[in-house]
């Protein structure tokens, strides 16, 4: 791999990643202002969101019309 090919590579690494140290602070951070009983649910309800979003994407519009049909 040449020089510039190894620079682009490693360029690309640490743009716009978040890292090990950048989750634990995030944690860290959501964990003092939610507490730690309420950080669970809010976990899972975000999960769900994802989760929710991803199907809608994949999800054809034409089924989803037809699916509104039927209710």
């Amino acid at each position: 791999m040449s020089h510039s090919c190894k620079l682009l590579v490693e360029e690309e690494q640490h743009m716009g990643g978040l890292g090990f140290p950048e989750m634990v602070v995030i944690l860290i951070i959501a964990l003092v202002i939610f507490g730690p009983n309420r950080l669970p649910a809010l976990g899972e309800s975000l999960g769900k969101a994802i989760r929710g979003f991803k199907e809608g994407l994949k999800d054809n519009p034409e089924e989803q019309a037809a699916l509104k049909k039927k209710e």
